[in-house]
């Protein structure tokens, strides 16, 4: 397990993954929040946001009452990326901003890279 900095949560983003995280009542120190790239959507690339328990070859990133879990295959396309939420009165919940997309579609949850 290594301790870095992969993605920045903007406060918004923060307050919400506590927010959801405090609703499952489990042990902050091994379930936290799992950010994922999986194959599929219009763009090719998708982003997978769930809860669940760290794994050995996981990049840990530590956050104000929670932890951040990226796979090391995943850490590659998510580099420098920038999470925040939108919760306007058209917002779209979580939104990525991520340098290392070539191409996103209109919805925002999917991409290419590279």
């Amino acid at each position: 397990m290594s301790v870095t900095m992969i993605v920045e949560l903007t406060t918004k983003a923060q307050e919400q993954v506590f927010s959801l995280l405090s609703k499952e009542g489990k042990d902050p120190e091994t379930y936290g929040l799992r950010l994922a790239i999986k194959g599929g959507g219009c763009s090719g690339l998708s982003y997978d946001l769930s809860f669940g328990e760290i794994k050995d070859k996981d990049i840990v990133q530590e956050q104000e009452g929670f932890k951040v879990f990226v796979d090391p295959k995943s850490a590659i396309y998510l580099k420098g990326m920038t999470v925040e939420f939108d919760d306007g009165l058209m917002g779209k919940g979580f939104v990525f901003k991520n340098p290392n997309a070539s191409n996103t579609c209109g919805c925002g949850e999917s991409f290419s890279a590279f």
